[in-house]
Formats: structure tokens, sequence, C-alpha cells
């Protein structure tokens, strides 16, 4: 086929699917405003912190999230771009730059518990393993104040592998989050063998619990679920007094949400201390 041909076929297909062409559109825009931020190292993490639910004054844990900035200096969430790159090179990279900076963020923060996103595709990438190997090398406190978080889906991608992933790590002191529980397919085969120590309740069966009896009941089961495998609970976008309420009325361990915190690039202990406090 020439290339005229070609080109006339290409453009018979767009025009059959318009659909089709503007996500691939889309897909290829997101890239290349992820390798632009990349190439000006315009990444950086924002924290959100997950509080007690007895006792929401008090923070169990940060988690790390990616964010990008553009020309602008505009802030851009990973929601934003994370799902076009998930399963590409740029995803790796993504990955290995969240890993370097909270691992730093943790060497720097002794008090400090933190919990950085990775993808199950991560595990054979060799930057990332090395990286991870360093951090953990480098600080003896750094594992025990380390939580990997991995979403449902990902670990479902190669089950066997992050089960033995996980197994290794917690050997030496590092803590597991299945993030976004209930919004994928877990084998419950695969949930008894991959000891996870922490799981979070996808935000769909959250928001607006306190009114809807239909998402009391399903997070109510996915609670048992955790209760049953020993695994501490984080309910996600927690809103609202009333639902923050509820939710540590029923027992669910943590809170995290925009209620309490929202995501911010400039925590507390990166924060001048008030001159009163310095006197």
């Amino acid at each position: 086929m020439n290339n005229r041909n070609k080109l006339y076929k290409a453009t018979a297909n767009e025009a059959i699917n318009p659909l089709g062409y503007a996500v691939a559109a889309r897909d290829k825009s997101v890239m290349q405003m992820v390798e632009i931020a990349l190439r000006n190292k315009q990444v950086l993490l924002a924290y959100q912190p997950i509080v007690q639910a007895k006792a929401p004054d008090k923070i169990a844990f940060y988690e790390a999230l990616l964010r990008l900035t553009d020309e602008t200096g505009r802030i851009i969430p990973a929601k934003e771009f994370i799902t076009e790159i998930e399963t590409t090179e740029l995803g790796r990279i993504m990955d290995c730059i969240a890993l370097e900076k909270g691992l730093r963020t943790l060497a720097h923060q002794h008090e400090l518990r933190l919990s950085i996103n990775m993808s199950a595709r991560s595990i054979g990438y060799p930057r990332w393993m090395r990286t991870l190997r360093q951090g953990l090398q480098r600080n003896a406190t750094v594992g025990e104040r380390l939580i990997l978080e991995i979403t449902e889906s990902s670990a479902m991608t190669v089950p066997e592998l992050v089960v033995t992933f996980m197994s290794d790590l917690q050997s030496k002191g590092v803590s597991f989050a299945l993030d976004d529980f209930g919004a994928g397919y877990t084998s419950f085969r695969y949930l008894r063998d991959f000891y996870f120590d922490i799981l979070k309740i996808d935000g769909q069966f959250i928001r607006g619990i306190s009114q809807n009896h239909d998402n009391q009941v399903l997070t109510g089961a996915l609670q048992a679920i955790a209760e049953q495998f020993d695994m501490l609970t984080v309910a996600e976008f927690v809103e609202n007094r009333e639902d923050a309420a509820f939710l540590a009325e029923m027992g669910i361990n943590c809170l995290q949400g925009y209620y309490f915190a929202a995501p911010t690039v400039r925590p507390v202990w990166e924060r001048p201390e008030p001159e009163s406090r310095r006197a």
C-alpha cells in the first residue's frame, strides 16, 4: 500500500470513528504534557493526612500524591494523566520519581509515616527496584515508616508476582495498602494470599454514606473482609462531618478526605515556624 492509500485509509477510519480519534488525540496530548513536565523537572508530591477515625486530631500517616505543574504554574493532579500513562514507560518513570521523592522525605522527617503509590508493573522495573533498595539501605528506619499503595486493579495484573514482592519487603518492615478496594475485581483467593496491612475502601462507597443505606451495607461488608484478614481500614473521600461520624461509629479505623485536609505541596514540615514559636 502506497503512502497516499495509507493516508486515505487512516482519514477514512477517523471519519468513521470520531470518538476513537478524539480519545487518541486526548491521550497523545496527555503524554506530551507529561513528557514536557519530566523534561522541565516539573514533578512534585502533594501530601494528604490520613487521620484516626476516633481521634481525628491525630494523624496516622500521610499519602504522597503525584502532581505536575505546567508552564503557567498550574498544579495538575494525577487523576488527569495517570490512566493514560499507567501501562507505558512514562508510568514507570513517574513511579520512580514518586518513590525517590517520597524516600527523600522519609529520610529527612524521622517521625513521618508515608504511603507512596506504585503500579505492580514497576516491580520488574530496574530503576524503581534499585531506588527502593538504596532507600531502605540508606536509612534503617525508613522501611518501618514506608507504606506502598497498590490499586486493586494493578495488583490483579500480576498477583503471584505481587504476593512474592510483598512477602520479601514485609520482612524488612515495609507495609502495604490495597487502594480503591471495591472498585475492581479482586479474587478472594488472592486477597487471602496477599496479606495487605491496610485496606482503603473506594470513595464511591463512602460519599454520603450517612444517608445512603446501600453504601452502609456495602462498606460494612468490605470492613468485615478487612477484619477477617486483620487489615487496618481507611475510608477514602470523606467530605463532611456526618459521614466522618458515621464511619467512626461503625468501626472504620482511619479517614481520608477533604473534610480533614486537601493534599498540599507545602506540608507542615516544610513551612517556616511562626515567630512566636522561635522566640
